[in-house]
This record gives structure tokens, sequence and C-alpha cells, in this order.
């Protein structure tokens, strides 16, 4: 969750800087704000590459967990057909 706030904030800023670039128009835009503008630009980057991880590490885990339910589910179903099994023989 964290993550994405980061992510909602960094472009945030690269708005924020795409608005003031635009707006001091004929005054060009210096060397640092290209400087900024590309850090964030990089940052926002980065921060979207480690969002499609995560979301494909959640994907691998929920597969993984279905797997491990319908494993639990099978054997619930052996231990009733077992224990019925052995009622029906007096056991």
């Amino acid at each position: 969750m964290t993550k994405i706030k980061s992510l909602l904030s960094t472009s945030l800023a690269v708005l924020l800087i795409a608005g003031t670039v635009s707006l001091t128009g004929c005054g060009g835009v210096s060397e640092e704000q290209m400087a900024q503008l590309d850090a964030l630009r990089s940052e926002v980057s980065s921060l979207e590459k480690e969002v499609n991880t995560l979301k494909s590490e959640k994907t691998k885990l929920e597969r993984e967990i279905a797997e491990k339910q319908s494993k639990l589910e099978q054997c619930a179903n052996d231990k009733a057909a077992t224990k019925a099994n052995l009622e029906k023989l007096g056991m």
C-alpha cells in the first residue's frame, strides 16, 4: 500500500514539475529543472517496475494458495470417505 502511495506522490510531483515547466514558458527550463524531471521520471519507471513485480508475485502466491486449498479439500473428502467405509465395516 505504501508503494502505491509513493508511486502516486511521485506521479503528482512529476505533474507539478511539468506544470511549472509549462508555466515558465518563454523563460525556458533550467538544467536543474530538467535534471529533477529526469530523476522523477526514472523514479516513476523504477516504481512501476516494482509494482509489476509485486503483482506478479501476488498472482503466483494466489495460485499456490489455490493449489494447496484444493489439496486440502481432497484430503478432507478422502478422510470422510475412509471414515464412512470404516463405519460400514463396523470399526
